[in-house]
């Protein structure tokens, strides 16, 4: 595989470690992708409400933060290694759970939501940290773009595999088979995450100060309100249509050729991206993806039908890669120039995922309140056109941000982090 990237990307330095964590990033795509797309449907099925998913997610993006901010403390004690191992050892107990739990699980939504949430928040903490370390400027835009790559290839096969299982298994046995695959996936993550170096740990968790940055640093400050304006969008999106597509077809096979679909396009956009989108391009691919995000929730919204959600699958997974792999590369440079990256580069992390659940929770509160209200039916399409427009607003936000407005001392800091980061 290295040879291979090597020829692929002859002009990226690729590291042993690098190729390991875009392993590891495969393993857990592929788990989640495999059967995380079915839970919100396995819930479904349970309790036939909106309000039960809602609160299965409220779960997930209320204990995520928590999580991110305890696993940022347990970085600076411990290898980040091991915080990695604990987010996929709780995110393993979260599908055992639904094993154990079975056909009552939608009573235990909340619960369930807050392992996975746990498990997300120690994983991503970790991930992200470990990519901040392990990629430089000129390999950022390679990495997010082919962990791209391996993501919509898990996006791929995990649905269409899942759905095909459930649909030929009788009763509950489908479920329990790719939940049992996903656990074993997990396990393999884990094992290689043996073979990376160790990063020790060093210094004091200093959240309130890379918190309060934000009032010092303009360009920090405009990547948080562009990652809330995120994670609107993301609080309602993903599981509603999850939801839309199964009552329309009313098969989890269909669900996972609609999955097939949208990571198709991913799977190749991803790579395109990473070849086409330059440094300088970025912010003009963040407005046209953005476009192309918000607008393609007109295809589903007056009028649903499966061709409609193809279509729809279709024009997202083109969007997703245009705006993901700039803005993903924008936000880690933000932070690798902003004050103190080397030394608080976990704060950085922590509170960067600390803004996107608050516009995932904000968003998922607001839908609560909104169907407790009113027919569920009539208020969703309403939902969507508002927090659609979320990746869109991203731009706005991104456009002024400006990289090369750093002092001398920042600059500094940057090249002994470059530095820091070819040793290890």
């Amino acid at each position: 595989m290295h040879r291979l990237l090597h020829s692929l990307f002859d002009k990226v330095e690729i590291t042993r470690d690098l190729i390991l964590l875009l392993v590891i990033g495969g393993l857990y795509s592929l788990g989640i992708f495999l059967s995380n797309t079915f839970v919100n449907v396995y819930l479904w099925k349970q309790s036939g409400d909106y309000i039960t998913i809602a609160m299965y997610n409220l779960g997930i993006f209320l204990f995520q933060p928590a999580a991110f901010i305890l696993a940022g403390k347990l970085a600076k004690k411990v290898d980040r290694i091991i915080v990695l191992r604990l987010g996929v050892i709780f995110l393993s107990i979260f599908f055992l759970s639904v094993l154990i739990i079975g056909e009552k699980a939608a009573y235990f939504n909340f619960m369930l939501g807050s392992f996975l949430g746990i498990g997300y928040g120690f994983y991503w903490l970790a991930f992200n940290v470990l990519t901040f370390e392990i990629t430089e400027p000129d390999t950022r835009d390679f990495f997010n773009g082919f962990l791209g790559v391996l993501e919509s290839f898990g996006g791929m096969i995990g649905p269409i595999l899942a759905g095909f299982i459930i649909s030929i298994m009788a009763a509950n046995t489908g479920y329990t088979t790719i939940f049992t695959v996903s656990f074993l996936l997990f396990i393999l993550a884990v094992v290689f995450s043996f073979f990376l170096k160790r990063r020790n740990a060093e210094g004091q968790f200093k959240f309130k100060l890379i918190l309060n940055e934000r009032l010092n640093n303009k360009n920090w400050q405009k990547a948080l309100h562009a990652h809330v304006s995120q994670g609107l969008r993301e609080g309602i999106f993903l599981f509603v249509i999850t939801i839309w597509v199964f009552l329309t077809t009313k098969s989890e096979l269909a669900l996972g050729t609609f999955n097939l679909f949208l990571s198709g396009l991913s799977f190749i956009f991803y790579f395109v991206a990473t070849k086409v989108i330059k440094p300088s391009k970025r912010k003009k691919a963040i407005l046209i993806g953005g476009l192309m995000l918000y607008f393609s929730i007109y295809i589903i919204l007056f009028q649903i039908s499966y061709w409609h959600l193809m279509v729809y699958a279709i024009v997202i997974g083109i969007a997703y890669p245009i705006i993901n792999v700039p803005y993903i590369s924008m936000t880690y440079d933000v932070i690798g120039q902003a004050r103190f990256a080397k030394e608080l580069r976990v704060e950085y992390i922590v509170v960067r995922e600390l803004f996107v659940n608050i516009g995932r929770v904000l968003a998922i509160v607001i839908f609560l309140i909104s169907v407790s209200i009113m027919s569920a039916e009539k208020v969703i399409p309403v939902l969507l056109a508002i927090f659609g427009a979320g990746y869109l607003i991203i731009y706005f936000f991104m456009k002024d941000v400006n990289l090369a407005d750093l002092s001398g001392k920042e600059e500094v800091i940057v090249k002994e982090q470059l530095s820091d980061e070819k040793k290890r």
